[in-house]
């Protein structure tokens, strides 16, 4: 089978599952991709760049686009020519959260809707998210003065599911050797999310400033990628962690982004908006210990018997979990492995299966519609 992969939004996670799932597909994956910029054009135009760099569409057996794309316009562009669309939800407008002064555009929101309802499969990468979605989409059509669409959420209920995505995981690394490696004289804390608002630096650097005042000791590795404006929670981090910080800045080499998650000992998450939380996974699986917070997709990825411990109730019990951590770093070795055991289940060389099957069903289910 032939599948053309459409990503908008070639950066951080979109890159990451794009690239992940084209490598371990059973399928031949081809990927149109335009660069991480400008993200409200790319879902009023990236369609039309798209259909114009697609010489033969008879050459697919499927078309595989996220959630920037607006597939009522491919679709019509494209014609009778056009194979069975999957649509895949990263994040949608309808949720997302809007930084300070910002205005929703509920027009992107609608082309987010309408997608889903010309598509022939919806994928959402969490159950979360699919909640989130179903729910913010009732919510915007009501507002419609008249004429408002129930049936469509009921038409893309009804051929949407949750698909996780995979992670990169060094197969060099063994679980049952996760904590045996060269680490540090004191813990390292490990930040590997994007440079934005939504991630709530804020929270992560006020605890560990909290921490550093009172005289408990760690390292910090600030790691994750920067689009456009970088909150100004980052600017001086130099100055205020100048005895903790190991490394500062996006590691454009896989492996020495490994590197630097595979000697960490707690991961961190304070964020406001996360629909999966691949970052977080991948540093599990390389024997982080997690700390998240009570909301968005993170339950749903931590088993239920491992939940008191990782999963935190606001910004005063994260603070004090993570002191007890990094004061106590062996305490927790037996959960840290148990959990990169489970991390490990979410890597491509598993989840690529199961996309492949779901995908194969959306072809069968596209072809009999037309």
């Amino acid at each position: 089978m032939k599948i053309l992969f459409l990503e908008p939004f070639y950066g951080g996670s979109h890159k990451a599952v794009a690239d992940g799932f084209a490598a371990c597909s059973r399928h031949q994956v081809d990927i149109l991709s335009l660069a991480p910029r400008f993200w409200k054009w790319r879902m009023r135009g990236s369609a039309l760049a798209f259909v114009r760099q697609v010489k033969n569409l008879n050459d697919y057996d499927l078309i595989f686009a996220t959630d920037m794309v607006d597939v009522t316009d491919f679709k019509a562009l494209a014609g009778p020519q056009c194979p069975p669309v999957a649509l895949y939800f990263h994040e949608n407008q309808l949720t997302y959260p809007l930084e300070p002064g910002e205005k929703r555009d509920f027009h992107l929101g609608f082309t987010n809707i309408i997608s889903a309802l010309a598509a022939d499969g919806v994928f959402f990468n969490s159950q979360f998210h699919r909640d989130d979605f179903f729910s913010a989409a009732k919510r915007l059509i009501r507002k419609m003065p008249d004429l408002r669409p129930g049936w469509a959420l009921d038409k893309i209920r009804g051929k949407s599911c949750v698909l996780y995505p995979g992670i990169d995981l060094d197969p060099r690394i063994a679980v049952s050797s996760q904590l045996q490696r060269n680490r540090f004289d004191r813990p390292l804390v490990i930040w590997n999310h994007r440079w934005e608002y939504d991630k709530n630096p804020k929270a992560f650097f006020s605890v560990l400033e909290r921490l550093k005042r009172r005289g408990i000791l760690f390292y910090l590795a600030v790691m994750g990628e920067q689009y456009g404006t970088v909150p100004e929670d980052f600017k001086g981090i130099e100055e205020r962690f100048d005895a903790e910080l190991l490394v500062c800045g996006y590691q454009e080499n896989a492996a020495d982004y490994r590197k630097w998650i595979a000697k960490g000992n707690v991961v961190i998450s304070t964020a406001i908006q996360e629909n999966f939380g691949i970052s977080v996974m991948e540093a599990v699986a390389h024997g982080c210990l997690p700390l998240l917070p009570n909301r968005l997709s993170y339950p749903e990825l931590i088993p239920e018997h491992l939940k008191p411990d990782i999963i935190y109730r606001d910004v005063d019990d994260l603070e004090t979990r993570l002191e007890y951590i990094l004061t106590k770093p062996k305490a927790y070795q037996d959960k840290a492995v148990a959990l990169s055991a489970h991390a490990a289940t979410f890597s491509w060389k598993h989840m690529a299966e199961k996309w492949d099957k779901a995908l194969d069903l959306v072809i069968g289910s596209g072809r009999s519609r037309n």
